[in-house]
Formats: C-alpha cells, sequence, structure tokens
C-alpha cells in the first residue's frame, strides 16, 4: 500500500514537468528552472553575509550575477545550475571580488555596525542573512531585503558611520513580511 501512495504521489509531482517540459518563455518549465535554481544556490555550503549571487532565467539560460569572496563559490554556483533538469547554457557574470585586508576588516566592521544594532537585530536571525554587505576596494554596497523602508534607510546610516570607507550604495529592498 505505501509503495502504492508512493508511486502515486512521484507521479503527481512529475506529471506537470512531463507535460509543460517544452514550453516557452513564463512557462511553468521556467518557473520550475527558476524555483530549482534558487533552492541550489541557497543550498551552496559557503555563501556567506558578504556574498550576493542572483540570476536571471532566459528560457534554457540562466545568468548568474553578483559578487563572492571566494573564487571557488564562484564555480561551485556555475556547477551546481548547470546540472539542474531543462537548463542547457550557463553564463556565469559573478564576479570575484578582489583579496584585500582592508576590506575584510570593513566587512567585520559593518556587520557588527548594521546587525548588532537594536532596530535591526532581527535580520541577525537564521542562516542566511537578508542584508548581504558586499565591499570592493572601500566601497560598499548593501543587497537584500528589509521590511520596511525605515530599516533600508537606517541600514545605509548605520553603514555610512563605519570609518574607512569611500562610498555606500543602498540596494535593499522593501519587502514587507
Amino acid at each position: 500500500m505505501k509503495r502504492k501512495l508512493m508511486f502515486l504521489v512521484v507521479l503527481l509531482v512529475a506529471l506537470p514537468t512531463l507535460t509543460f517540459g517544452q514550453m516557452e518563455s513564463g512557462s511553468p518549465a521556467q518557473a520550475r528552472i527558476q524555483k530549482e535554481v534558487r533552492h541550489e544556490l541557497l543550498m551552496l555550503p559557503y555563501v556567506g553575509v558578504f556574498d550576493n549571487i542572483e540570476f536571471r532565467v532566459d528560457g534554457d539560460t540562466v545568468t548568474l550575477l553578483g559578487d563572492v569572496t571566494r573564487p571557488t563559490l564562484k564555480s561551485d554556483a556555475e556547477n551546481v545550475v548547470k546540472h539542474i533538469e531543462g537548463v542547457q547554457h550557463v553564463v556565469n557574470k559573478i564576479e570575484v571580488l578582489p583579496p584585500s585586508p582592508m576590506d575584510d576588516q570593513l566587512r567585520v566592521a559593518l556587520y557588527r555596525t548594521i546587525y548588532g544594532f537594536p532596530a535591526l537585530e532581527k535580520y541577525a536571525l537564521g542562516v542566511q542573512k537578508p542584508i548581504r554587505i558586499i565591499v570592493k576596494n572601500g566601497h560598499v554596497t548593501l543587497e537584500g531585503v528589509v521590511d520596511s523602508e525605515a530599516d533600508k534607510n537606517l541600514a545605509g546610516v548605520r553603514a555610512n558611520t563605519v570609518p574607512g570607507i569611500f562610498s555606500v550604495t543602498n540596494n535593499l529592498r522593501v519587502v514587507p513580511s
């Protein structure tokens, strides 16, 4: 009985993929690819708060974008995405940030300044931090999502208080929870 039930569940899950696998852009197949790419990128073991990986799906082509601190993370992201069913091409535009002790010090200071502030501590919970801190040659970019415009502005103001930073670009998006 359990075996028949499991077969039925697998069949129901696989049926939409088999039926709509060859449709054009915006199709259920493309939505499935987007979901799987997102899942695989989130499961990468060494993605941290100082890395930002984004992607775009156009048909059977996945374009990887963003910035990472480790060169292996760039290749790992490409490797997990190219093995997803339905993905024919992977364009890897992820930039590896240059190694810099000064940037490393700024990353730690920014992390403490942003996530250690009482009004922003709620974002420090969980494994995947919603505010990504990208530092390249002293220039800071904040990526990710926050709950309100006030939190977005507060994160930007807090980042600007760290000494040694040349500029702060606040690309945080407001997505109410």
